[in-house]
């Protein structure tokens, strides 16, 4: 938490931002894994609740009044009962003065102080109630009950202007903030450093994978997603197996955690037995490059979407001398070819959320009315992050390189971009697995740097030195 003037001065921020009406942002509550019970822990807050009232707690509702100038916090005070199992917790009351509040009430109250706001009951009011896109099924219950909204009809009547508005401030990040996530990227190199000392034949991925949680349950709060640890790195998503790691093949670690909840996010692709081969090294070469290029060209003003294509360019040039793609290099990417390769975005927004904000609408958080997503083109339309760059941005860069079996059959069979694509030759490529190298990336005034005062080994000859102290 940061201090009491930090969140007065957002929720002030955001009341001038919006204009008018009434806006309510939802905490969120335990969830049950199994039984009701045995819930997830630990509990995560909502982002945006956590950006304008700062408190953990579970059961808990923001209210800001813009008409009126007042800020409520809606919540029931934990009983005797309760503290037996989980220990003391402070009152709504006294959570809310930490962070500037002056006005609270228990939960049951929030649908009275609604109601005469909400024009599903009350329809000769003028005012609004501005909420945002819920992703819990509680929460869309919750607002179900208390606007008589229905679940389906919810993000539509989402409030467009808060989501900008939370949009436009949580995008440039503060000075505690930059530091907030520097601290994480440091228990990110723990993490992955970690990984690149135990990765040899025979270790299995799921030992290594829970290795890496464990560094981040233990210096941070948790992980900031799903630990990715895999042999199969052409797999987006491949989590830790059972399956032992082989000799001569490459394992790719994506990971990253949270610290006094912001996150960090990287990724590293290492070769199992220490040594890269060099049809490894060609690849992994290439994927290098274009990562550190976004270093070169990142900054203020210009457009991400403009970086990302430009090291899709970078990569099919590469790809070109390898064999792998021909013909114009412009026209194999403006018809997508490289997208066999490489079927994602450059990056995405870093923060709070290791996706920062995604919740809130894609297209309202990595684009705007300037620069539009291509929602049509294979590959493209998993571009998160398009907009213009500016000054206090936090973006991933983690460009790869896949050879994903299937996509390869496919394309293949139909003869999609056969102009740009050498099928024969990558058919041999179909047990290589993938490469990404990510870091986070802070916009600065006249360029971009690294998050974190360490750098996780990424370097071929770095990484192979770093590597070999566990041989």
């Amino acid at each position: 938490m940061f201090s009491k003037d930090t969140y007065i001065r957002r929720r002030a921020e955001l009341k001038k931002i919006v204009g008018e009406g009434v806006i309510v942002l939802f905490g969120n509550n335990d969830a049950p894994c199994n039984y009701p019970a045995n819930c997830y822990a630990p509990m995560r807050q909502d982002s945006s609740f956590l950006y304008y009232f700062g408190q953990h707690r579970n059961g808990l509702v923001g209210v800001i009044d813009i008409d009126n100038d007042e800020e409520w916090l809606f919540g029931d005070d934990i009983d005797v009962e309760d503290i037996v199992w989980m220990g003391f917790t402070p009152s709504v009351a006294d959570l809310a003065a930490e962070v500037g509040v002056t006005k609270t009430a228990p939960m049951k109250s929030l649908t009275a102080h609604l109601s005469p706001l909400n024009s599903h009951h009350s329809p000769l009011t003028t005012k609004n109630i501005h909420f945002l896109p819920p992703y819990r099924h509680d929460t869309q219950i919750q607002i179900m009950d208390l606007l008589g909204i229905h679940p389906s009809k919810q993000k539509e009547a989402a409030s467009l202007e808060l989501i900008q508005a939370v949009v436009k401030m949580r995008s440039t990040k503060e000075a505690q903030e930059i530091e907030a996530i520097d601290r994480a990227c440091d228990v990110g190199y723990a993490m992955h450093t970690t990984a690149q000392l135990l990765i040899k034949p025979g270790v299995t991925e799921r030992f290594i994978g829970g290795q890496v949680d464990g560094i981040a349950r233990s210096l941070a709060d948790q992980t900031s997603f799903a630990t990715i640890f895999s042999q199969h790195g052409e797999i987006m998503h491949g989590n830790p197996t059972a399956n032992k790691l082989e000799d001569g093949r490459l394992v790719l670690c994506d990971a990253g955690c949270e610290l006094d909840d912001y996150c960090s996010d990287h990724t590293r692709t290492m070769p199992v037995n220490g040594k890269f081969t060099q049809r490894q090294l060609e690849i992994y070469s290439i994927v290098e490059a274009c990562h550190d290029y976004v270093l070169e060209v990142a900054k203020p003003g210009v457009k991400y979407m403009d970086v990302h294509f430009a090291v899709c360019r970078m990569m099919t040039e590469r790809l070109k001398e390898l064999g792998l793609m021909k013909g114009d290099t412009d026209e194999a990417v403006k018809a997508g070819a490289h997208a066999m390769f490489l079927p994602h975005g450059l990056g995405h927004m870093m923060g709070m959320d290791v996706h920062d904000m995604e919740g809130l609408g894609q297209i309202y958080v990595g684009f705007d009315e300037e620069t539009r997503p291509n929602l049509e083109q294979f590959g493209t339309n998993c571009l998160r992050m398009g907009r213009r760059l500016q000054e206090g941005f936090v973006v991933t860069d983690e460009p790869g390189i896949y050879f994903i079996p299937a996509l390869i059959d496919e394309w293949k069979a139909s003869g999609h971009c056969k102009e740009f694509i050498n099928y024969e030759k990558l058919e041999t490529y179909k047990d290589f697995g993938g490469i990404r190298i990510e870091d986070d990336v802070l916009i600065t005034k006249d360029g971009c740097r690294f998050l974190g005062t360490k750098r996780i080994p990424y370097h071929p000859a770095e990484l192979e030195a770093f590597m070999s102290k566990n041989q």
